[in-house]
């Protein structure tokens, strides 16, 4: 009996290791693939431009991984040190607290969730087992402190003053990344307008209405009712709009980016997506509402993956970035990864060279690349930020 009872522990125990240490790198690894290998090469003029360039992308959401962000990985789409290969910047990172089971672009319950598993695997604390809010914040807490053990390489900029001290430092060599935090659906106010503030004041400065399914603030284009913006909605995008926070209309329904355009007084953003010209799709922009979006002055991130661009390749990419700028301007396009979402993108951050090439390829002039490549966020957080 003893005999059967060590072999049993030591069977829990080798169970209870591959759940924690091993399952969530697999799933990681597994989830957030690219269809080009690195490294990757460019012509020497776009790489000449791109190592002068402010890179600035405006979704990814590493923070979801157990991954180190400090240590360089062969897996995933984005760590520090990749970062800083990319030339990148200005990087948005993003919290995700909850997932829908079967998660798909066409319709989704809000009764189910796989990210309880997640958080219990990669030994999240139980603060965060039950608690979407909690879920953001510790996210909020994991930014932060690899911000302050980076030693200066990377700073989480709040204010326009911290935007613009970060921007005093030369880019690549010797300066500093700035990171912005974002959330991906308003499921974390947990239905309570003050928890707006609570967020504000963990660090949140840009607001995704909606993910994958409806919530209590309006419908998802990815949801049941595809609803307009609820009461509560209403009052949380004014909310918002108080504390200088940016509105993102990523995975919006169709009738909430109708109800936002017609409340809002300051830009809006949609930080990762695809437009419905070049890539028809549930989750993709009309011509409409990349007008209704530009009229605010704000910006449209173009995603690397295939719900976004219909290929997994650069050139759908810069197809996308054409299309919207000839329809309402280059300064209201931006890069939109969607990097580390549980998604294959066309290359990780190491990659974003190639997108510099695409678009002198594409006869865009150096001017529009510095301006699509991270200009115009710069000058939209310059903008927007308290």
């Amino acid at each position: 009996m003893r005999k059967f009872l060590f072999a049993l522990a030591v069977l829990v125990l080798v169970a209870a290791a591959a759940f924690f240490f091993y399952l969530p790198k697999r799933i990681d690894a597994g989830m957030n693939g690219v269809a080009m290998k690195p490294p990757y090469t460019a012509s020497d003029r776009a790489r000449a431009l791109h190592q002068r360039l402010f890179v600035a992308d405006l979704h990814d959401d590493a923070f979801l991984w157990s991954r180190d962000l400090l240590e360089r990985h062969d897996y995933g789409h984005v760590d520090l040190p990749r970062l800083e290969d990319g030339s990148v910047g200005l990087q948005v990172f993003a919290t995700v607290t909850k997932s829908p089971r079967g998660q798909n672009f066409d319709s989704n319950p809000s009764d189910t969730d796989t990210i309880t598993a997640l958080a219990i695997a990669q030994r999240w604390p139980p603060r965060t087992w039950n608690s979407l809010l909690e879920r953001a914040l510790y996210q909020s807490e994991r930014l932060h402190a690899a911000a302050a053990a980076s030693g200066g390489r990377m700073q989480v900029v709040h204010t326009r003053a911290e935007l613009s001290d970060v921007l005093k430092d030369a880019r690549p060599v010797g300066g500093r990344m700035a990171a912005v935090l974002a959330t991906e659906g308003l499921h974390p106010l947990e239905g309570r307008i003050e928890n707006v503030d609570r967020m504000y004041d963990a660090g949140f400065r840009i607001m995704g209405l909606t993910h994958f399914f409806d919530n209590e603030i309006g419908g998802s284009a990815h949801g049941l009712t595809k609803g307009g913006l609820t009461p509560l909605g209403k009052q949380v995008v004014k909310r918002l709009e108080e504390k200088k926070m940016i509105v993102d209309l990523a995975h919006a329904s169709p009738r909430v980016i109708d109800d936002v355009l017609a409340q809002a007084t300051r830009p809006v953003i949609v930080s990762h997506t695809g437009v419905q010209g070049t890539c028809p799709g549930p989750r993709n922009l009309s011509d409409k509402h990349i007008r209704g979006i530009a009229a605010t002055g704000g910006l449209i991130g173009i995603g690397y993956f295939n719900g976004a661009v219909c290929a997994l390749d650069i050139p759908a990419i810069v197809k996308a970035m054409r299309y919207t700028a000839d329809l309402v301007g280059v300064q209201h396009v931006a890069l939109g990864s969607d990097f580390d979402g549980a998604t294959r993108t066309a290359i990780d951050t190491t990659g974003l060279v190639l997108i510099t090439q695409a678009l002198l390829d594409a006869h865009f002039t150096d001017d529009e690349v510095v301006a699509i490549m991270g200009g115009n966020v710069r000058r939209l957080l310059l903008q927007l930020l308290p």
